[in-house]
């Protein structure tokens, strides 16, 4: 692979900024190896190793700093997970220009979503109602609503499957909404569900024979790195500019794929 320096920084700026606003990145990853001119196949196996490397990075500093809900990973992770068995079935019902343009249209309201003011109201005690579950996150009780969180996160996995994505650029909005948990928590348990997706996917393509080790591993290092520090900035900045920084990249990505639908 040439241009080894640029695209280590390439990755290392990536690493940090997505795993600030709890997203990943995958995305961002195969595009820069793609660039350097990897093999397509290579470049998404090394994509989600690196994904990995630096996502299961940043668990454990948020997992340091009890800013994950295991138990809200688990409801999170399985709703989308089948929901977007069904949106990948039902994708080809749609043009690639349709399945783009709808792509950008749910990073822009993702977006927006993320900005919207949300009160952060931990409960002293554990509601009984049918319908409510209560997770503990940074010392704090939250009550999630299930009748609310089940079928948001439904139809967020069947929009992010019908799309080809792992759902990173939706994870933390829909948590913060649907929810109703902080920012950090959000981040955190994000990181953990994409950890978990990468892995998974990593090992898919892995099993093809894809995996090329002699620049994967080392680009890798240098995600852990950014993930660590990712990590760590996102729980000493505010969550007001972690959402604002969620919003503009998700824009940004929103743009980059209308121009890509509008011109190829």
């Amino acid at each position: 692979m040439t241009h080894v320096i640029p695209v280590g920084l390439l990755v290392f700026a990536v690493a940090v900024v997505m795993t600030m606003v709890g997203k990943g990145g995958g995305n961002f990853y195969v595009v820069i190896l793609a660039l350097a001119a990897v093999p397509m196949h290579e470049a998404a196996t090394a994509g989600q190793f690196i994904l990995f490397s630096a996502s299961v990075t940043a668990m454990a500093v948020f997992q340091k700093h009890d800013t994950i809900s295991w138990k809200l990973a688990l409801l999170i992770g399985t709703c989308t997970a089948l929901a977007a068995l069904g949106g990948g079935y039902f994708s080809h019902a749609f043009s690639g220009l349709t399945l783009k343009l709808v792509f950008a249209g749910m990073l822009v309201l993702a977006g927006i979503a993320v900005l919207i003011p949300t009160a952060d109201n931990p409960s002293t005690r554990e509601q009984t109602r049918w319908g409510i579950i209560p997770i503990t996150s940074g010392g704090g009780t939250y009550q999630i609503n299930m009748w609310i969180t089940v079928p948001v996160t439904l139809a967020t996995g069947f929009g992010a499957g019908m799309v080809g994505v792992s759902g990173g650029s939706f994870l933390v909005p829909l948590m913060i909404l649907a929810c109703r948990v902080p920012m950090h928590t959000a981040v955190g348990t994000a990181s953990a569900l994409i950890a978990a997706t990468a892995f998974m996917g990593f090992v898919g393509h892995a099993a093809r024979g894809d995996f090329n080790p002699s620049w994967a591993v080392p680009l890798a290092c240098i995600a852990i790195v950014g993930g660590l520090l990712g990590g760590r900035f996102a729980l000493k900045t505010k969550p007001v500019r972690l959402k604002q920084l969620f919003a503009l990249t998700n824009w940004l990505a929103a743009l980059l794929m209308l121009a890509n639908a509008l011109l190829s």
